[in-house]
């Protein structure tokens, strides 16, 4: 049985964007800090938490308190806030999740939050800082949170920065869900960002790239994908792209297999091994995803071998 949280965080702002889709300030009383630099790299993740209500006399075997971590979308120039990008979950896995517990709380309430930032789905724990490629960020949903706090950590430390060499692809149901889009949009035009919103359930009123996110690494699309993220025929390549995925299974191992035929390598070491990719071969595709499941079932035999055939015709093995 989980104990009671102590609540040492304060919910300081809330915009709903949808019913079960909000975006939550919150700010730690205290945070801490690293001896230099910022307190946490854009990219990362810190854990937050709610009790649940408690009746006395009721007797409910549910836990006490519920955790989980979650991608910071704020910047490390805030300084104290921390924003979040948050989905209310439709069908939850856990018999307490926290989606559920804190879908009800307003502006001046508290919670839990454990300001140590943690996490390698960073610049710098991927790619490296030194890379001049092409960052193409694919997210699902909230998996954007990530790829808004790289963005904004730029334009923050200069507001003249360029961010040419990112292309944020974001998928959602409806345009209603594209949290973010109108600051994005906006980076698009004064910093050179390169800012695709994906729809998969469009209107008539829709006039943009139609799909899930993950649609533009499909090959039959990639002509159309090459043109949207400003890219010359045939320019998806490793040479000049790396790519960063965050967001659902479904939508990490459909970006993966999607670029297989272009020699984009994953970096995963069960994977690697799954498709015979030697330790000398550089990664290009990185993720951070939401479920402990692996994205790509390794043991699938059949599914491996088609794998395989179709990344080493691309290596040229």
């Amino acid at each position: 049985m989980s104990k009671l949280l102590e609540y040492n965080a304060t919910l300081v702002a809330r915009e709903d964007l949808e019913p079960t889709l909000s975006i939550f300030r919150l700010r730690p009383d205290e945070i801490h800090r690293p001896s230099e630099g910022a307190w946490f790299v854009p990219g990362q993740y810190v854990t937050i938490g709610m009790n649940r209500a408690v009746v006395e006399g009721e007797t409910d075997p549910r836990p006490l308190s519920v955790r989980r971590p979650m991608s910071i979308a704020s910047p490390p120039e805030d300084d104290r806030d921390l924003e979040f990008y948050i989905r209310r979950v439709g069908e939850p896995e856990s018999e307490l999740p926290l989606t559920h517990v804190m879908w009800p709380i307003r502006v001046g309430e508290r919670m839990y939050c454990r300001a140590v930032a943690t996490g390698h789905f960073t610049l710098e724990g991927t790619v490296g800082l030194a890379d001049r490629r092409l960052k193409l960020c694919v997210a699902a949903g909230t998996g954007l949170a990530p790829f808004v706090s790289i963005a904004r950590s730029r334009v923050r430390r200069d507001p003249h920065a360029r961010l040419d060499d990112l292309a944020i692809v974001h998928g959602a149901s409806h345009p209603s869900g594209l949290g973010y889009r109108a600051e994005l949009e906006e980076l698009a035009r004064t910093n050179g960002l390169r800012y695709l919103p994906a729809v998969s359930r469009p209107g008539p009123e829709w006039t943009g790239w139609r799909g899930r996110a993950e649609s533009v690494t499909d090959p039959g699309r990639r002509a159309e994908a090459e043109e949207a993220l400003g890219l010359a025929k045939g320019e998806l390549r490793p040479d000049r792209v790396a790519v960063l995925i965050c967001g659902l299974n479904g939508t990490i191992a459909n970006t993966i297999t999607g670029l297989l035929n272009r020699g984009f390598v994953p970096d995963n070491r069960k994977l690697r091994r799954g498709l015979e990719v030697g330790d000398d071969v550089a990664a290009n595709v990185f993720w951070e995803q939401y479920d402990t499941e692996p994205v790509i079932d390794v043991k699938n035999a059949e599914l491996m071998a088609d794998l395989r055939r179709t990344l080493h015709a691309a290596l040229g093995k």
